[in-house]
């Protein structure tokens, strides 16, 4: 299963994806949504989209990018989905 098609059918409600950072090795839990453009300052994203999903971590208030490969697990609607089923 692709975990991050699961977040981009979120339609920008609420879900946590677990990850693995950058430094390959800590795992990150977040809690964010798709679709959050309040805090947009402008410009333009230069990340690889088909590479990383961008999301809003609504503790952080910042936009975070996930590398789609490393994404563990991701919650949504109260239904848990985790790489390899």
């Amino acid at each position: 299963m692709d975990l991050a098609k699961v977040i981009e059918c979120s339609e920008g409600r609420f879900f946590t994806v677990e990850f693995v950072k950058k430094d390959g090795i800590t795992i990150r839990t977040l809690n964010g949504r798709l679709g959050v453009e309040k805090h947009l300052k402008g410009g333009e994203c230069t990340l690889d989209r088909e590479k990383f999903v961008i999301v809003y971590d609504v503790q952080s208030k910042g936009y975070r990018a996930i590398n789609r490969e490393t994404i563990i697990s991701v919650k949504f609607d109260g239904v848990k989905f985790c790489k390899g089923e």
